[in-house]
């Protein structure tokens, strides 16, 4: 599987399609990072904890999270992905641009880090009230 292959299948598991992406896609020992110092701003390591952290967006969200893909670019072992991401929680709104960086072998994604265009928003958005 091509890295842009991959990419495209966990985008739009994450909009409802093929769920066993995510396992097929995701490293098992995949170490992903959000940054900033929300909450969900951590260090997930594993596969079990990455998908913590997309169950805790959805609820926390309450299922309102989408992350769209807006483009990509790849090569055999780096990934630059830019996804809309939208929701609304507790009376606010998000609708930003972020970034995916994954570091990835044969298509399978070992390390990626978030990283949000508006630092700003992401933080209000995700801020405990």
């Amino acid at each position: 599987m091509s890295p842009e292959e991959g990419i495209r299948r966990v985008f739009d598991a994450f909009r409802g399609g093929d769920p066993r992406a995510l396992f097929e896609v995701i490293g098992e020992d995949a170490v992903w990072t959000v940054n900033g110092t929300v909450p969900v701003a951590q260090v997930y390591e594993g596969r079990h904890r990455i998908f913590e952290l997309f169950r805790e967006t959805r609820r926390l969200t309450g299922g309102t999270y989408l992350s769209t893909l807006r483009w990509l670019l790849a090569d055999d072992e780096h990934a630059a992905v830019v996804y809309r991401a939208q929701g609304t929680r507790e009376g606010r709104e998000l609708d930003i641009d972020q970034v995916l960086l994954i570091d990835h072998r044969d298509g399978i994604w070992q390390r990626i880090v978030a990283v949000p265009s508006d630092p700003p928003a992401f933080e209000a958005f995700w801020a405990d009230a």
